[in-house]
């Protein structure tokens, strides 16, 4: 399991999910990852599922900033929901280049899962920038 430990990175940032997760009843687990579907964090998923809500969370979100370039005059995404029978999915902005994804389940309050989750991204938001990846060898 991912869990409790951050994947390539040295600054651990897997007990900031974890109190996430804690703080936010109905919450089941939390990811942070870089724009472009990368893992830097994650609490309560296997790696292969990290990946794949990685994944999943950049697309989202990527989606959304297009919406919001064409139809939000250009405004800035702060969160998707993606409500399923089940599940709750949370996708907001974490910092330059990074997003934070939340699961949880139908039972979670929506209001203070997404505000702890602004919270969150609020207090610590330089250590959760993704900096701009380069082509090698430049």
């Amino acid at each position: 399991m991912v869990g409790e430990a951050s994947i390539g990175h040295s600054t651990d940032l897997s007990w900031l999910l974890t109190g996430l997760v804690q703080r936010v009843p109905h919450s089941r687990s939390a990811l942070l990852l870089s724009s472009d579907g990368l893992v830097k964090a994650a609490h309560g998923l296997e790696t292969d599922t990290a990946d794949h809500l990685a994944a999943l969370a950049s697309g989202l979100y990527s989606l959304a900033r297009s919406a919001g370039m064409r139809f939000g005059d250009g405004g800035e995404v702060r969160q998707v929901v993606v409500e399923l029978d089940t599940t709750l999915l949370f996708v907001s902005t974490a910092g330059q280049g990074a997003c934070l994804a939340v699961l949880a389940d139908r039972d979670a309050d929506a209001a203070v899962l997404g505000y702890e989750m602004a919270m969150l991204v609020k207090s610590v938001r330089p250590y959760l920038a993704t900096p701009a990846r380069h082509p090698a060898g430049h």
